[in-house]
């Protein structure tokens, strides 16, 4: 199994999602953030003690931003050629087979992946026989 360059400690800075603001007591309002724009409302003049607003500063550290806590980088692949295109970077992406690639496809694409050292990350998805069931 092929290890990451460096594998870099990720710091999350919030682990809690920024639910909307009354999503708790009204079914109209769902959980998914929007921005209050009320001349009045106290999330959006950041009173004490109500929710917080999301904001650049709980963005992530540009050197693990969308890293999997393997370490590796995801790169989405949908044929064998697009292994080639890690062949050299086997260390810092690793593979994921598309969701849409049909199951013999994807044996030849786990074949060559493993043949190249690749790592992926879905490669047992859709691979068992007919004889097993």
């Amino acid at each position: 199994m092929v290890q990451p360059l460096a594998k870099v400690k990720i710091v999350k800075k919030r682990r809690a999602t920024f639910d909307r603001h009354q999503c708790d007591r009204k079914i109209a309002v769902k959980r998914s953030w929007r921005r209050p724009k009320g001349i009045d409302n106290r999330v959006r003049r950041k009173y004490k003690g109500v929710l917080r607003m999301p904001n650049c500063g709980y963005g992530s550290n540009r050197k693990t931003k969308h890293m999997l806590p393997s370490g590796f980088l995801k790169f989405v692949i949908s044929n064998v050629k697009d292994l080639e295109l890690l062949m050299m970077h086997n260390r810092k992406f690793a593979a994921e087979v598309a969701g849409s690639v049909s199951t013999l496809k994807r044996k030849a694409i786990v074949e060559r992946a493993a043949q190249l050292n690749i790592n992926l990350t879905n490669g047992k998805a859709r691979l068992r026989s007919q004889e097993d069931e």
